[in-house]
C-alpha cells in the first residue's frame, strides 16, 4: 500500500511538472542578475488544551508526522497546501485541497488567497488512504482536484501557509495587522515573531466560547447556532519574498 505521503508527493510533483513547462517555455537565453529568496520561519500547536512551550520550528499535530520505520504504511487523510517559488521567473504556484491555505499580501494589501474546498460544512476536501475494507464510506479525494495557480511576486511580498486552524480563529483583518509588520522584511528572527503572534491569537481564540470566530460565523450561515472558537491544530508558514 502506498502512504499518505507519496500521495501527497504526487500533489507536490504535479505542481512542480507544470512548472517546469512554464520554465523550458522562457527563453534560455535570458540572464537574471538576481533571483528572489523566501526568508521563512514556522510555528504551530496541537489540539490539546494544556499550553506547550513554544518552540522554533514546531508543527500542529495535523501537520506532520513520523514514522517509525521507513517501509511503514501509513492510513489516515489529510488536507494539502504545496507552495512553489520559481526563481527563475519570479512567479509563486500554488496547489492546495482542503481548507488549508495561502495568503500573499503585498503593500497592505492582500492580493491573493486561496479558495477553500468543502464537501459541505467542516467537510474538507482530502487526501486520504482508509483502512482495507473501508474505501467506500471514506470521502477520498485525488490529488487532481487540487486548486492550482500562479502569479508573479514582487521583493517585499508576504506569504502566509497555513492550517485551517488559523483561518478559522482569525478573521481576516486580524492576520493582514500581523503581516504588515513584516513587508520586506529579510531578517528571520522579526519573521518567527510575526509566525509566533498569529500561531498564539489563533490558540487562545480557538479556546474563547465567547468569540464570534470565522467558523462560528460560517455555521450560522449553515444553520448551525453556535459561538466561539474552534480548537483545532494550527501551523503557521510565514515568508518573505527576497529579491
Amino acid at each position: 500500500m502506498h502512504s499518505l505521503l507519496i500521495t501527497g508527493r504526487l500533489l507536490s510533483r504535479a505542481l512542480w511538472n507544470g512548472i517546469t513547462n512554464v520554465s523550458t517555455a522562457t527563453d534560455p537565453s535570458r540572464q537574471r542578475k538576481t533571483e528572489p529568496q523566501l526568508v521563512s520561519a514556522v510555528c504551530g500547536f496541537s489540539k490539546r488544551r494544556k499550553i506547550q512551550r513554544l518552540i522554533k520550528g514546531q508543527f500542529g499535530d495535523d501537520a506532520w508526522f513520523t514514522a517509525k520505520y521507513k517501509t511503514a504504511d501509513v492510513l489516515g487523510s489529510s488536507t494539502a497546501c504545496v507552495v512553489i517559488l520559481n526563481k527563475e521567473n519570479s512567479t509563486l504556484y500554488t496547489a492546495n485541497i482542503g481548507d488549508s491555505g495561502v495568503m500573499v499580501v503585498r503593500r497592505g494589501k492582500v492580493i491573493h488567497k486561496s479558495e477553500e474546498q468543502q464537501h459541505y460544512f467542516n467537510t474538507p476536501f482530502q487526501l486520504s488512504l482508509p483502512p482495507p475494507g473501508y474505501q467506500q464510506e471514506v470521502l477520498s479525494d485525488q490529488p487532481d482536484s487540487a486548486i492550482t495557480d500562479n502569479f508573479p511576486v514582487e521583493d517585499g511580498d508576504v506569504i502566509l501557509v497555513a492550517t485551517d486552524g488559523v483561518f478559522d480563529n482569525l478573521p481576516q483583518s486580524l492576520i493582514l495587522n500581523e503581516l504588515v509588520k513584516v513587508q520586506g522584511e529579510r531578517c528571520a528572527t522579526r519573521l518567527q515573531m510575526v509566525a509566533n503572534s498569529i500561531a498564539w491569537m489563533a490558540r487562545n481564540l480557538s479556546f474563547d466560547e465567547t468569540f464570534l470566530s470565522p467558523f462560528s460565523v460560517n455555521a450560522f450561515a449553515n444553520g448551525i447556532d453556535t459561538i466561539g472558537g474552534k480548537p483545532d491544530d494550527i501551523t503557521v508558514v510565514l515568508a518573505t519574498v527576497a529579491i
